[in-house]
């Protein structure tokens, strides 16, 4: 069973810095299986009963969160110039060293993943790794039916990289749905922008089978449990 530095184990459990930690072990707050700990580079197995006096904390190694991203928040762990994703976490979710997985553009909403999980990070966004990404997009104009096939033949940008295989799903109104299968910057609209369409509104739906819940709201978050994390790789 993997051991941690108790002033770590605190750090992530109760979202403070290890200063702060150390300070509540030098306080005797804190108990490891009813035994009180003093020393911060004491280790503690990660399922240890961990108190801070009467409270009982839990461990995380990682954490994954799902955000309905809201327009106007860049995708980013930090700026110094304006608001970032992991500045509007609720307190309780934030820890040293979380990134967004992938990046939405500043005016794209909709599904994003938040962790600190780096290897997880890598494996979503990798093109290994084929994950389909879905998106409604608001058009300028006319989605025609024959763009369908030049979406799924692959279509190459304006700077002549090549674009692999995407799904479009014409719906009324001037709005599609597209999927795809990689992530190079500004994709979808440099995507339309080959049929001369201008992309107004962008949302991420889905990654994998994950699906962005219809009740979250703009701004707000979930914690992602093991079962929901797996549906990105199925």
């Amino acid at each position: 069973m993997a051991e941690i530095r108790i002033d770590k184990y605190l750090s992530v459990a109760l979202s403070i810095s290890r200063n702060e930690a150390k300070a509540l072990l030098k306080g005797g707050k804190i108990t490891a299986d009813s035994k009180v700990v003093l020393k911060p580079e004491t280790k503690v197995s990660e399922t240890a009963e961990v108190k801070c006096g009467t409270e009982t904390l839990s461990y995380k190694k990682h954490i994954y969160i799902l955000m309905n991203k809201p327009e106007g928040i860049l995708s980013a762990s930090t700026d110094k110039r304006v608001k970032t994703v992991v500045d509007i976490l609720p307190p309780h979710l934030k820890r040293a060293g979380l990134f967004p997985v992938g990046r939405l553009d500043k005016n794209t909403t909709g599904l994003l993943i938040i962790t600190d999980d780096g290897d997880f990070g890598h494996k979503v966004t990798s093109p290994k790794s084929l994950i389909e990404k879905r998106y409604l997009a608001g058009l300028d104009g006319e989605v025609k039916p024959e763009y369908i096939e030049l979406f799924k033949k692959g279509i190459t940008l304006a700077d002549g990289s090549e674009c692999m295989s995407a799904d479009l799903e014409i719906l009324q109104g001037n709005n599609a749905i597209v999927t795809i299968r990689e992530g190079k910057y500004h994709q979808i609209k440099r995507m339309f922008g080959v049929v001369g369409l201008g992309v107004n509104t962008l949302k991420r739906l889905s990654i994998g089978k994950l699906e962005l819940p219809p009740d979250l709201q703009n701004g707000q978050v979930v914690e992602l449990n093991p079962t929901q994390i797996q549906q990105i790789f199925e």
